[in-house]
């Protein structure tokens, strides 16, 4: 009988296996509780993930419009494809394949120039990277996130688009989209007003996904696009849909959320005055020869900007649609400098405009009466030169330094003169001796002329909406010891009387300061947005002037200057009577300022054959004379002076604002100069060259 049990010795094998089996069930088990129920939710969400999507739509920024409702600024349907790391084959030579195929296929597209090469820092590929520079970029944003799309083609043309779309099936992971990109109708002509859209910089991404945003959105990065980014983008929505296997779309799931767009701006501009202020500079510049120049035009009762023109220009729709690295490296290295705002951005000595606050000044602190008379003949030469005493050696006359008016090189003087004459005429040496005293006459000084800069808001940011604004420089004892380690003179404050030496401003603020003495002593912020809308047209802000501060002049001090700019434009002896105009009553003021540069690099600044400084022309002016609705400044670099160059563009800017006003079409004008100071100033008395307004 053969017995059935196992032999003795095999027991202790078979011991073994059961425990083995019994242990691979106990590992068994306790894997599936890991799997389903310690981990269960978070497979449950990758599952989900593989097979539902959210698909963010990109919500349309605010339209932009002129005062008129013209469109400044819109949006226009652009293609974006993206790749979606996760969905891309899992297979190296499948994946390979499908990258291959999809640049080959974005290589033949028929870009245009614009289209052809666009930063990978900006977050936009050019079509013809290398293969393995598009793998490095997937391999990077796999790191952050598989699921989040690369973009790879900010600006696809649509028949590539449609391409791509047909072969999707052949081409898992990639993806097109239609999203609204940015349109400037007006370009260069509204430029440095509106700014431009671009992708998110690539070392503030993160940042702005915190925020809401994706990573193939574009955002406000210049002008008004920038200042109202948070007003402009609207809120994304999305889609829930479920995807296949390759990540291709199926159907709609749940209930989408549609994007809500961005609030609309109406501007203060006026497109057409823009046009013809932009018609106007651009015809004074060419006639000086010059390079750049600025020209704004603002409501002189409110702050509301109308106008508003830097030159040179560029056409923002090319950072909006992609710019080439051949493109902007052209702009950024311009040496007149496109990019640059030079309106706000822009800072120049402003010659004789600056007059305007000593002269104010003068009366409020009561250091000169409309009736006190200044300036040279003293010693019977008349020639337009004052000698100021050494202060360390008075009784020595051979150590006096000479100051000059400008009507000098023209062999005069002004002679001894009241303040609106001297603010007519443009006497430096009236203002020489209004600031910085002479003899047994004391002038303002330094701190209380500097005071009064400050106060007409030279030194500080005029607050308008457009970024990257420059404070400019007052000048003040203590900031030229620090800057170099000298002391203050009084020679520095007889040139920073007349807007040269260390004084610095932009165009807006010595408009923001004329601007100020129109309108009897009252500095506003000035603004470019006069309402902000819904999608609907409903109105959720509206223009209100902003004060800045109530200067504290007296208002019959203020009207004695405005006598002065009256009489500069309207009596035969001004420095402004080409910017008359025979119907309407005009106040200005011109300005020749010196500055240095140094084109030959050797130290030496350039000098022209009679061995003075390049100049400068600034004008800058009010009207109507009793009711101003308007005020301007004209700047031109390297002008010449500003009664010959800026003061005619003024005028062609002043007859197109008051045609515009009646319906009429602006034409350029040929400015009225008067042989005498119309009603309601008063004639001025003491004769004068008839040189004399061609100065300043």
């Amino acid at each position: 009988m053969v017995s059935s049990r196992p032999p003795r010795r095999a027991l202790p094998r078979l011991l073994l296996l059961r425990i083995i089996v019994v242990l691979a069930f106990i590992v068994q088990v306790g894997q599936l509780w890991r799997l389903q129920i310690v981990q269960g939710d978070t497979f449950r969400w990758k599952a989900n993930n593989n097979r539902f999507r959210v698909i963010p739509l990109q919500a349309p920024r605010g339209v932009i419009y002129d005062h008129q409702g013209r469109i400044l600024a819109r949006n226009r349907p652009r293609y974006q494809v993206t790749v979606v790391p996760e969905d891309l084959p899992a297979d190296e030579v499948e994946r390979r394949r499908v990258l291959r195929r999809l640049l080959r296929l974005l290589a033949e597209a028929p870009y245009s120039e614009a289209m052809e090469e666009s930063s990978l820092d900006e977050g936009s590929s050019p079509p013809s990277f290398s293969l393995e520079e598009l793998e490095a970029q997937i391999a990077e944003a796999s790191q952050l996130s598989a699921f989040r799309p690369l973009l790879v083609s900010d600006n696809v043309p649509r028949d590539t688009a449609l391409i791509l779309e047909e072969e999707s099936p052949n081409l898992p992971g990639v993806h097109v989209q239609a999203q609204p990109r940015r349109e400037y109708p007006s370009g260069p002509l509204t430029a440095h007003i509106i700014g431009y859209t671009g992708p998110i910089p690539r070392e503030a991404v993160d940042e702005y996904i915190e925020q809401g945003y994706a990573p193939t959105d574009h955002i406000g990065l210049a002008g008004l696009e920038a200042t109202f980014e948070e007003e402009l983008k609207g809120q994304a929505g999305y889609r829930p849909v479920v995807v296949d296997a390759h990540g291709r779309e199926m159907y709609t799931v749940g209930q989408p959320q549609p994007p809500t767009p961005g609030h609309n701006l109406i501007l203060t501009i006026d497109l057409e005055l823009q046009r013809a202020v932009e018609d106007a500079l651009r015809r004074g510049i060419e006639a000086a020869y010059s390079q750049s120049g600025v020209a704004i035009v603002m409501d002189p009762r409110n702050g509301a900007i109308l106008a508003l023109v830097s030159l040179p220009s560029y056409d923002n729709n090319l950072f909006a649609q992609g710019i080439s690295a051949e493109e902007y490296a052209k702009l950024s290295q311009d040496p007149n400098r496109p990019l640059l705002n030079h309106a706000i951005s822009g800072i120049y000595p402003p010659g004789s405009t600056f007059k305007i606050i000593p002269a104010a000044a003068g009366l409020e602190e009561g250091v000169i009466t409309p009736q006190t008379l200044l300036g040279d003949g003293e010693d019977g030469a008349n020639d337009g030169t004052i000698w100021l005493p050494n202060r360390y050696f008075p009784e020595d006359r051979r150590q006096d330094q000479p100051f000059y008016c400008w009507s000098h090189k023209l062999g005069y003087g002004h002679g001894r003169i009241n303040l609106v004459q001297a603010i007519a005429v443009s006497c430096d040496i009236y203002f020489y001796q209004l600031a910085g005293g002479y003899y047994d006459f004391e002038g303002l000084g330094i701190e209380r002329l500097k005071e009064y800069a400050r106060l007409f808001g030279l030194g500080e940011v005029t607050g308008i909406d457009l970024p990257g604004e420059h404070p400019g420089l007052v000048p003040d004892p203590q900031w030229k010891r620090l800057t170099y380690a000298e002391n203050w003179v009084t020679g520095d404050t007889y040139n920073m009387a007349i807007g040269q030496g260390f004084v610095l401003a932009t165009p807006l603020q010595m408009l923001n300061a004329t601007a100020a003495v129109a309108n009897g002593g009252y500095l506003y912020r000035p603004q470019l947005v006069y309402q902000i809308t819904d999608a609907d047209g409903n109105v959720l802000r509206s223009f209100t002037p902003e004060l800045i501060r109530e200067l504290p002049i007296a208002y019959e001090h203020l009207a004695v200057v405005r006598e002065g700019m009256y009489q500069a434009v309207n009596w035969k002896h001004g420095t402004s009577t080409k910017a008359a105009l025979p119907d309407v009553a005009v106040a200005g003021k011109t300005g020749t300022a010196e500055f240095f540069i140094d084109r030959n690099q050797d130290g030496w600044p350039d000098r022209d054959a009679k061995g003075n400084l390049p100049t400068h022309a600034w004008f800058t002016a009010f009207a109507p004379y009793e009711e101003p609705e308007i005020a301007l400044v004209v700047f031109i670099f390297e002008g010449g002076e500003g009664s010959s160059t800026a003061a005619p563009v003024a005028a062609e800017i002043l007859r197109a604002y008051f045609d515009l006003q009646k319906g009429d079409e602006p034409e350029p004008i040929q400015p009225m100069i008067a042989e005498t100071a119309p009603q309601p100033a008063a004639e001025l008395e003491g004769p004068l060259p008839d040189e004399a307004r061609h100065g300043q």
